[in-house]
């Protein structure tokens, strides 16, 4: 793994899984809110076309969309989506288009320049965090590979230990010096993620010849559910809950 540098790409951060149903999503805009509400300026990229639902869970009703900037009649920076909570902490949002189809169906030249688009706003944020769709497509893949950070969401499932390491393989191959880092989420205690952890370490060391360290451990939390259902991220509707103050600590190792 190599050392962070103060360069616009370092300051991209992909959230991916390699399965549905870990989270990544509830995650990413968690995430976003805790680093706002640390002080850091921060944009939230939705780059699940098929499944987008960022706006959903933050309750937002974008005027444009990612989709405008794939028909290629808007730039990046002109769908970006304010989002404030009740206090005034806000960040910034670039919604997906749901149901407007996969972006494996994209151009890699179309990619490569959503990807590149990201990194041009870069300069103007703390982090640009992107929630990519689940899985191991090409597409997803291209987006991460950016030079930036790519947090691997999983569960203590078993099924979401193996989709994890087909994610990072195929990262790693496409760049050797890839800087992954492993969240657990969703697990009844600290043990129990730090056992998900370790599996996934070993497989990572003894395959791959990597140790992608460990940046976080998620709690599950009842409180997580009754948030996405009011369209309000965990820290505005229950700031106070286990699973935000496990986000919390997460926000502040990444602005550490």
């Amino acid at each position: 793994m190599t050392e962070q540098s103060n360069t616009a790409e370092s300051r991209l951060i992909t959230i991916a899984s390699g399965k549905g149903g870990v989270g990544k999503t509830w995650l990413s805009v968690t995430l976003a809110h805790a680093l706002a509400s640390a002080g850091a300026k921060t944009l939230l990229f939705d780059g699940d076309l098929g499944l987008a639902n960022v706006d959903i869970q933050l309750g937002l009703m974008p005027e444009s969309d990612l989709g405008a900037v794939i028909a290629g009649g808007a730039l990046m920076a002109d769908v970006v989506t304010p989002f404030k909570d009740n206090a005034g902490v806000g960040f910034d949002v670039i919604a997906g288009k749901s149901g407007s189809g996969a972006l494996g169906s994209l151009a890699a030249a179309t990619l490569v320049s959503l990807r590149d688009g990201l990194a041009a706003m870069a300069p103007d944020y703390d982090h640009v965090l992107l929630d990519l769709a689940a899985g191991v497509d090409p597409a997803v893949t291209t987006l991460s590979d950016h030079g930036g950070r790519v947090i691997v969401v999983m569960t203590g499932d078993p099924t979401s230990l193996t989709d994890a390491y087909a994610f990072i393989k195929l990262a790693v191959g496409r760049n050797p010096d890839a800087n992954i880092a492993i969240v657990v989420n969703n697990v009844a205690s600290k043990r129990d993620g730090e056992k998900a952890y370790e599996a996934i370490k070993r497989a990572a060391e003894g395959f791959l010849k990597i140790s992608p360290p460990l940046l976080g451990i998620i709690k599950s939390d009842s409180k997580v559910v009754d948030a996405i259902r009011a369209q309000m991220p965990l820290l505005a509707r229950h700031p106070q809950a286990e699973a935000a103050q496990d986000v919390k600590a997460l926000a502040a190792s990444l602005m550490a």
